[in-house]
């Protein structure tokens, strides 16, 4: 098997409603500009409050890529 190289980026997916559709999001909007994705891994969650609420759900994802 030959050598590969894999680059590695960070993505924040943001979502109204759930933080799998947040980092769905993140990836589905890489997978449109990238070629080869590879793996994509959960790294943080968080929120934005508005007036005490969960205004927005956040999913920072590193996603890789065959590097070419």
């Amino acid at each position: 098997m030959a050598e590969s190289v894999y680059k590695v980026i960070e993505l924040v997916g943001t979502s109204e409603e759930s933080w799998e559709k947040a980092a769905k999001a993140a990836v589905e909007r890489a997978g449109a500009s990238l070629r080869d994705l590879r793996i994509a891994e959960v790294s943080e969650l968080d929120m934005q409050i508005k007036d005490g609420k969960v205004d927005t759900y956040r999913a920072k994802v590193k996603v890789s890529f065959k590097f070419e």
